[in-house]
């Protein structure tokens, strides 16, 4: 009987564990700190956003700045059909929301931490809290880990340690030959201290274009306005995809926001001036055009210089240019960002070319796999991350015994 150890006790390093245990190995995950599951306990707010209904893996990897090439052949052996396959078998039924993202019924990520664990108890894997794997030391025998100051040996190695924004924390692996891509964040929102927006908090608006200045960066999505700037599924898509660009730029940058999608800028201004034209003695502020929220509505009045008690009437040709430029490309200026630590992501980790994508092996040193964010993968929001993690987790898992 093959003993693996697992670094990490998040999702990828359980559903790794999990699929080794039940290949017949003795299992035991090794987590540093004092809790297991810290990242699907707070995912999608508490809900765990399992994955996404993408279906087609040619779609699904359109999802992942980073590591796309290498997913499409580990897709091949475990996708999204498959993590719905694997959950709901085991009781616990998964949803798709509008937007595509999955969630378990009970819209509680107790649900699926409870099934993970009761999983791997019931297959004998052994849980480590507070153990800190310090060193691996590869021998002719297996591997020597080094956990809280003491030793112990196995025959085979999973890490599954999750990303970390520290280098350092990749030391590890660093000295068993593998190279670190620098980690860097992804998924954050842009904060803009300087924007008279940030006094909407709160206000959101279903679909608008975001773009980056000086880039071809532009998605559109949700967008929510915060005390600190701007958020939301666009906003963290842009993020994700522009990670490296703006770590470069330090997050300093110009952010351009078409409110009003699907319209040219022409017609948006013909859209003001006809109005004007049909409704002279309404006030301007009390009926936003373009379905905009109206506090979103009031601030792009009060930018193009109309009083909040001004009619149509009132408004002169100047007012009318400045809110049609508004409306079709408000700029702000972005300084810096707001990552929530519990839901970090990092861009950054294993070199993927150092890591086999069929069996999660390394390529450098024979019977070490890997798994989840500590490799060079990331996905945007929406149930792409935990899809890569359940895909690395069983291949590694399974592969352990298949050597």
């Amino acid at each position: 009987m093959a003993i693996i150890g697992v670094i990490g006790g998040g999702a990828a390093g359980f559903f790794a564990a999990i699929h080794a245990a039940q290949e017949g190995a003795q299992v035991t995950i090794y987590e540093k700190t004092g809790k297991t599951l810290s990242k699907v306990k707070v995912s999608g707010g508490g809900r765990c956003n399992v994955t996404h209904a993408a279906y087609q893996v040619s779609t699904l990897v359109k999802h992942y700045p980073r590591g796309a090439k290498f997913l499409k052949k580990a897709f091949g052996k475990f996708q999204v059909k498959d993590t719905v396959e694997w959950f709901e078998s085991r009781g616990v039924k998964l949803k798709t929301e509008t937007d595509g993202r999955m969630f378990p019924v009970s819209d509680s990520s107790q649900t699926i931490i409870d099934l993970l664990r009761q999983e791997a108890d019931k297959l004998g894997v052994e849980v480590m809290q507070k153990s800190e794997v310090q060193q691996v030391t590869a021998t002719d025998e297996g591997f020597v880990l080094t956990i809280n100051d003491s030793t112990t040996m196995v025959d085979k190695v999973i890490v599954s340690a999750g990303g970390s924004p520290k280098s350092k924390s990749y030391d590890v692996y660093k000295k068993l030959g593998h190279t670190i891509i620098d980690p860097i964040p992804s998924l954050f929102t842009f904060n803009t201290p300087a924007a008279k927006l940030k006094q909407l908090p709160g206000v959101a608006v279903p679909n608008v274009q975001v773009r980056i200045e000086g880039t071809k960066l532009a998605y559109e999505g949700p967008l929510l306005i915060t005390h600190w700037g701007v958020s939301g599924p666009v906003v963290l898509k842009l993020s994700a995809f522009g990670a490296k660009w703006l770590h470069e730029q330090d997050y300093s940058t110009n952010v351009h926001i078409r409110w009003v999608t699907g319209m040219k800028e022409e017609e948006i201004g013909q859209a003001l001036r006809t109005y004007k034209q049909l409704h002279p003695k309404r006030k301007v502020s009390v009926h936003p055009l373009f379905d905009l929220p109206k506090r979103l509505w009031e601030h792009l009045i009060e930018s193009a210089g109309i009083d909040s008690s001004a009619k149509w009437s009132e408004c002169v040709k100047k007012q009318i240019n400045i809110l049609e430029q508004h409306i079709f490309c408000y700029i702000l200026q972005m300084k810096g960002k707001t990552t929530f630590k519990e839901e970090f992501v990092t861009a950054g980790g294993i070199a993927l070319n150092e890591v086999n994508p069929v069996n999660m092996e390394s390529r450098l040193v024979p019977n070490l796999f890997f798994a989840g964010e500590v490799l060079d993968i990331d996905g945007i929001t929406g149930g792409f991350n935990f899809q890569a993690a359940w895909t690395t987790g069983y291949i590694a898992g399974k592969s352990t015994q298949k050597l």
